[in-house]
């Protein structure tokens, strides 16, 4: 009995060897936050580790860890999201109870100022945009139907993009908020 605890004992430890980092690069294609990634896949070890009794070390791990990491991933991604929400509602009551939003414009006028840097973009460049952000169409989609190079398609969308944050920089604050505002 004491052979096959040590025996599993050295799979174990042989499997976090092996995959502990692979696993973690792998996360890291899901979670931008590398100590994170080490965290999650920490995390699927030691589950491993505590239900090593009914763990079939017999069978190539691989395929498990990998999905078992995705799905930790994907959980860490909504835990974010939810936190991300939380706070924004916070933030966004804290400033509505002390009168930030009073002298800022409203989310249409804000919309209006947009617009109006848009529409002041040049002809194409402005096309461009348009399909990109609003059509969802991909860059090499845009040079297709507009008979330009996927080159072209960048520097416009790289011009569009100068011009509306060199324009709309001051009313950054109320973007972000309105945009997390939207989120919940």
């Amino acid at each position: 009995m004491t052979a096959a605890i040590n025996n599993r004992d050295l799979l174990y430890e042989e499997m976090f060897k092996t995959y502990f980092s692979p696993l973690c690069y792998f996360a890291q294609k899901y979670v931008a936050d590398f100590d994170s990634c080490k965290e999650i896949v920490h995390k699927v070890l030691v589950g491993i580790w505590e239900k090593r009794d009914g763990f079939d070390f017999d069978k190539s791990p691989k395929s498990y860890l990998f999905s078992a990491v995705y799905n930790r991933c994907m959980n860490h991604i909504r835990d974010q999201k939810r936190l991300l929400v939380n706070n924004s509602q916070e933030l966004t009551e804290e400033i509505a109870d002390h009168g930030a939003y009073s002298g800022h414009m409203e989310a249409s006028e804000l919309e209006g100022q947009i617009w109006k840097v848009i529409n002041s973009l040049p002809d194409k460049c402005k096309e461009v945009f348009i399909l990109n952000r609003f059509k969802k169409k991909k860059y090499n989609e845009i040079a297709v139907q507009l008979d330009i190079s996927v080159k072209t398609v960048e520097t416009h969308m790289s011009k569009a993009l100068k011009i509306l944050r060199d324009n709309l920089k001051d009313y950054i604050h109320l973007i972000f908020l309105i945009l997390l505002k939207k989120l919940w």
